[in-house]
């Protein structure tokens, strides 16, 4: 198995530890995401380990790739599957932190019911181009076109904030605004614990074309490390979902190990 590059240190001795979800079950439009987190990992040999941005290098961070979940083709088992490895992770010293990469974006609520348990005021943080607040899509409420949704009712709508929003039915627009839920909101009043899930479509194509749901107009990768940065101090977790290997030469996994 290709781990992720200088993921050097045993599960019991690391801070940040990496697994893969390679999970494309509800996936509609473009197949591929579930081959996202081994090409992400592949690329992640590509950088050096020192940060110029940050001043920090990698080879003095404590990482450990734990390698993908054993995906079945029934979903709620793996979602099972996910959120006890999520719980097994940040229960082991209560210094852990974990980075999921999928697969596509219906991993989320599984791995927020599991960091939920430990912080009980736990806010999140979607960065997407789709609304995703669906109740159900093709009869699955557990789609990835129900992620927001889903969080919303696991967390509060005060809880759950959506960043560059570009794409969404009439009918989720509807349902946003009959609860009460603002995806308009900026980050700035976040100050407790806070989840972090990027998918790779809220980025603009030019940057990042090999994604399930493209949608133009996006964000630049700069704005994204941006809100990254400022979040920093608070994350207690992180994914990174979408990624569509096949549908480029590379650049989109490149993009996402490098914000990994």
């Amino acid at each position: 198995m290709i781990k992720f590059a200088d993921s050097e240190s045993s599960f019991d001795d690391a801070n940040f530890v990496i697994y893969g979800y390679p999970f494309e079950g509800t996936a509609c439009f473009r197949k591929g995401t579930a081959l996202a987190p081994d090409k992400i990992r592949e690329e992640s040999y590509n950088f050096e380990t020192y940060l110029l941005e940050l001043g920090i290098d990698l080879c003095d961070l404590s990482i450990h790739d734990q390698g993908n979940l054993l995906i079945k083709d029934n979903q709620i088992e793996n979602e099972t599957l996910l959120e006890d490895s999520v719980r097994k992770i940040i229960n082991k010293d209560g210094k852990k932190f974990p980075i999921g990469i999928g697969g596509e974006h219906s991993m989320t609520p599984p791995i927020v019911r599991a960091i939920k348990e430990k912080h009980s005021d736990l806010s999140v943080v979607i960065i997407d181009a789709h609304l995703d607040f669906r109740k159900e899509y093709e009869g699955n409420s557990r789609s990835h076109a129900t992620t927001t949704y889903q969080l919303v009712e696991m967390l509060g709508k005060d809880n759950v904030y959506p960043i560059g929003i570009r794409s969404a039915s009439k009918e989720e627009i509807q349902r946003a605004e009959q609860i009460g839920f603002d995806f308009r909101r900026n980050i700035d009043s976040i100050n407790g614990p806070v989840y972090l899930s990027l998918d790779m479509d809220a980025i603009d194509p030019a940057y990042a074309p090999a994604v399930g749901t493209p949608e133009p107009f996006g964000l630049t990768p700069l704005e994204v490390i941006k809100m990254i940065d400022k979040l920093s101090s608070i994350m207690v977790g992180f994914d990174c979902v979408e990624t569509c290997p096949p549908l480029d030469n590379g650049n989109t996994s490149s993009l996402a190990a490098r914000i990994v």
